[in-house]
């Protein structure tokens, strides 16, 4: 650990603001200063965890969502779409529920 100083990436400032909005600083956390507790080289940067398909979200358990939306994958629009990024395309298909 060392001690607490101003965080070199957003200089003290906590991050930054974008008109309402306000995003804070990734590299110590929106405190504006890093070191102590607030270390970022001894937080052991994780894998975040695999988060479900959006067709396996738990919102669908509400009768209300479910009721309202026929079809989890293409949300009643007919058509699917995924987004290759080793070939940089987006592929659209007819989704199983129009066929």
């Amino acid at each position: 650990m060392t001690d607490p100083i101003t965080c070199p990436e957003c200089e003290g400032s906590k991050g930054q603001r974008l008109g309402r909005l306000f995003l804070a600083c990734r590299f110590c956390g929106g405190l504006g200063w890093v070191g102590g507790h607030n270390e970022p080289a001894e937080r052991g940067e994780a894998e975040p965890p695999e988060r479900p398909a959006a067709w396996e979200h738990r919102i669908w358990s509400d009768p209300a969502v479910a009721a309202a939306l026929g079809c989890r994958y293409c949300l009643d629009s007919g058509t699917v779409a995924h987004l290759d990024e080793a070939a940089r395309t987006l592929v659209t298909a007819p989704c199983r529920c129009r066929l």
